[in-house]
């Protein structure tokens, strides 16, 4: 048993080894940032966004509650699942169109973030109730701890 576990140990350390250079070569000249103009990276086309057709409004706030807490950076998916905690049941189908067009549209998580603090402006195709709604939920003026994102308890109807 020793012996195979150092044998896998020296085996999967060669490996690592072996793999850095070229890792190292790609992370330095591929990657996305958004609308950067930026040489030395490469775009990443991506499917441009639809709309789900036919979704009934309870699926959609399902869906919606699940894609904001499963976002591609921590921060956007703390802020986004306690914001969609707090609003995504009270929202009306305009307002679900919005967010879910807002969360699901942009490429770049950050461009969501920076819109959000508004650090960036917002493109006019974004501006609207909702983007209003997330970015006064940013100020968070009443200073909640928001270091992780809800827990799952709040989605089952009968643990309240």
């Amino acid at each position: 048993m020793l012996s195979f576990t150092v044998s896998r140990t020296l085996f999967c350390a060669a490996r690592r080894t072996s793999l850095r250079p070229t890792v190292a070569a790609l992370a330095a000249t591929r990657g996305y940032r958004g609308n950067a103009q930026e040489p030395n990276l490469i775009e990443v086309p991506l499917p441009p966004w639809q709309e789900k057709k036919g979704e009934s409004l309870d699926i959609k706030r399902k869906r919606l509650l699940y894609e904001s807490r499963k976002r591609g950076m921590l921060e956007n998916c703390i802020l986004l699942s306690l914001f969609a905690k707090r609003y995504l049941e009270s929202m009306n189908e305009t307002q679900l169109r919005q967010y879910d067009r807002l969360i699901n549209e942009p490429s770049n998580d950050w461009d969501i973030y920076y819109w959000a603090t508004e650090a960036k402006p917002t493109p006019e195709v974004f501006q609207g109730e909702v983007m209003d709604m997330l970015k006064e939920f940013t100020k968070n003026r009443d200073k909640e701890q928001r270091l992780d994102a809800p827990n799952l308890e709040y989605l089952d109807k009968s643990c309240h």
